[in-house]
């Protein structure tokens, strides 16, 4: 065991040796911005709460360094949008790829609001005052999954079924209206939250699971949340903007905004070469989070049933310990971007030596989940394909800009932001800048009680297209 840590120890010193000149840190940017946090009360931002996305304030400060003011943009991993919204803003042409369909759904909406603002305001307005769904005999039920039954109060759901039944009898973008701001409102009103790796239950459900009851506080009604989302919706969507902070002089621009609903992994072969002139991402981190379960409610509404669960949860990028290897990666991408992902993940001597001290972890039964190992061989080697593929999609000197946590397992750090950029630097690119966060992230509570606590980089890598790739 003390042979392979001092293994570990020596190549990572070795790339921190290769790799510092390229770590700066970077004072303008701060958990805030490199998160939701900084847009969490902006217009259409603060719509649908989605933690794991960034800002659009670190989109717009990319954009300011790379000086792109038109062509093409990508961003494989598009959550909710914001990178292409703005991209499209600033006159960009924002093509996206979107896995999970609540992430495409928000995107959707964001957009149509952008391009039809006062008729999703009327129709915000007009629910607002009609409230004709409480009078209706409710035809919709919720289509509760496994592990969303019993999420909400009784009268909560009824009135919530009562709602988009009347939803469904609008037209096409009255309905795309009414059940989005549905969709926002069902964490607050049910008794769960998300956390992480999974969804907390509130001791009132009788779910709680565990020593220490989780009490979630005020639960308001279905009638109380949906008022106010509608009415955040329409006030958002007011010509003078009612938010304070609100760029109303940002130069609007023409660019157009094009998502395709699916895996990067499957879809990003499908792309032509040299068509981008840039890529701003971030891919799930490899932290063990399960979107499919702590965005369990929003999936059961939008009809996703137990079997495309399951389906979505191995689609996903290997950031969980259920994700078996996909085997359809060989024949998806072409033979010569496989073979050139193999080599460099094989190659990566920090990672195969972390690699190895976690299955003898494993063997060891000291690792708290058997799957860890696998999770990460999987993680590093899928990005290694889809970095190997950027670099066939992007235009020469064109920049891929992806944000990323490290991470810590076993008691063994792993710097993601160096094994990452080293992937990036054997598939063509230059390394220009690793934006180093001011304030570092602390491992989890699991790491800190096992081993200690040991502060881990957040970083904003900054890669370049080289004019010829290898």
């Amino acid at each position: 065991m003390l042979d392979l840590k001092n293994d570990i120890l020596s190549h990572v010193e070795e790339l921190e040796a290769r790799f510092s000149e390229h770590l700066v840190m970077n004072p303008r940017l701060n958990r805030q911005l490199v998160s939701f946090q900084a847009s969490k009360n902006r217009p259409s931002s603060r719509w649908y709460k989605y933690k794991e996305g960034f800002s659009e304030g670190l989109v717009h400060y990319i954009l300011d360094y790379l000086g792109l003011e038109s062509g093409q943009l990508l961003d494989p991993f598009a959550g909710v949008g914001t990178t292409l919204l703005v991209g499209s803003e600033r006159g960009l042409d924002s093509t996206g790829i979107e896995l999970l369909p609540i992430g495409a759904e928000v995107t959707e909406i964001r957009w149509l609001a952008r391009q039809h603002p006062e008729k999703i305001r009327e129709i915000a307005e007009q629910s607002l005052q009609r409230e004709a769904w409480r009078h209706i005999t409710p035809e919709w039920a919720f289509p509760h999954i496994k592990i969303t039954d019993g999420a909400f109060p009784q009268t909560t759901q009824a009135d919530l079924e009562q709602f988009i039944t009347a939803a469904e009898g609008e037209d096409s973008l009255a309905r795309k209206v009414l059940r989005f701001a549905a969709l926002c409102v069902l964490e607050e009103i049910s008794y769960t939250r998300k956390d992480g790796q999974y969804l907390r239950w509130d001791f009132r459900s009788g779910r709680h699971q565990g020593t220490k009851p989780f009490d979630k506080g005020y639960i308001p009604s279905f009638e109380e949340a949906i008022q106010h989302k509608l009415h955040q919706i329409s006030s958002d969507l007011q010509p003078s903007g009612l938010l304070p902070g609100f760029e109303m002089d940002m130069p609007s621009g023409t660019g157009s905004l094009h998502l395709l609903r699916g895996s990067a992994l499957d879809i990003l072969p499908t792309l032509p070469p040299d068509s981008f002139d840039s890529l701003i991402t971030s891919p799930p981190y490899c932290n063990r989070y399960d979107y499919t379960r702590t965005y369990a409610l929003e999936l059961a509404m939008l009809g996703i049933d137990e079997p495309n669960i399951r389906r979505l949860r191995q689609a996903m990028l290997s950031c969980t310990v259920e994700n078996r290897p996909k085997e359809s990666l060989r024949s998806a991408f072409l033979p010569e971007t496989y073979s050139q992902a193999s080599r460099i993940f094989e190659q990566q001597q920090s990672l195969q030596a972390i690699l190895a001290h976690l299955e003898w972890q494993k063997e060891a039964k000291v690792l708290n989940n058997a799957g860890i190992p696998r999770m990460i061989r999987n993680y590093f080697f899928e990005l290694a394909v889809l970095i190997v593929e950027s670099a066939r999609l992007l235009k020469a000197g064109a920049r891929f800009v992806m944000v990323n946590d490290n991470v810590r397992y076993g008691g063994i750090p792993i710097p993601v932001d160096l094994i990452l950029s080293d992937f990036a630097q054997q598939a063509g690119f230059e390394i220009e800048v690793i934006w180093v966060l001011p304030t570092a992230k602390g491992n989890s509570s699991q790491q800190m009680g096992a081993h200690g606590r040991e502060e881990l980089r957040k970083c904003v890598y900054v890669w370049r297209r080289k004019e010829a790739v290898d």
